[in-house]
């Protein structure tokens, strides 16, 4: 089974597309932190991890993920090998999502500001007599 559970921040705002058949698809970078051992302080080693979403999902990552919002990825894992333009042979490592959840709470988000809440009817008692059930 391939299957990989990350949780961390989009290093990036996510790039939008729609593929030549016409299905959506969404990319975006996810940095993880990777915990130290006791033994060691200091900074935190981060690694990357390239996300790829299609149809629905990757409509909602386009509409409602930002750069530094905290997210959940589950999906196969697959790691590709390229060279750069300085000529190194380097690795990245790919996520296509089954699964993105949003993490960071709208009130920190970068959006608008929340509406104010609506005024509600006042309610009025009910004998039970009327009630259909």
């Amino acid at each position: 089974m391939n299957k990989l559970i990350i949780i961390g921040n989009l290093t990036a705002d996510p790039d939008y597309q729609v593929t030549a058949s016409g299905v959506p698809m969404c990319r975006f970078t996810v940095a993880v932190n990777r915990r130290r051992p006791a033994t060691q302080e200091g900074e935190r080693d981060v690694d990357f991890f390239r996300v790829t979403t299609f149809r629905k999902t990757a409509e909602n990552c386009a509409s409602f993920l930002a750069k530094g919002r905290k997210v959940c990825v589950i999906g196969p894992v697959q790691i590709n090998d390229y060279t750069d333009k300085e000529g190194n042979k380097r690795q990245s490592v790919d996520v296509t999502a089954d699964d993105v959840e949003f993490l960071t709470p709208k009130s920190e988000s970068d959006g608008p500001a929340p509406a104010a809440p609506k005024k509600t009817a006042t309610l009025e008692p009910v004998s039970d007599d009327t009630l259909p059930f």
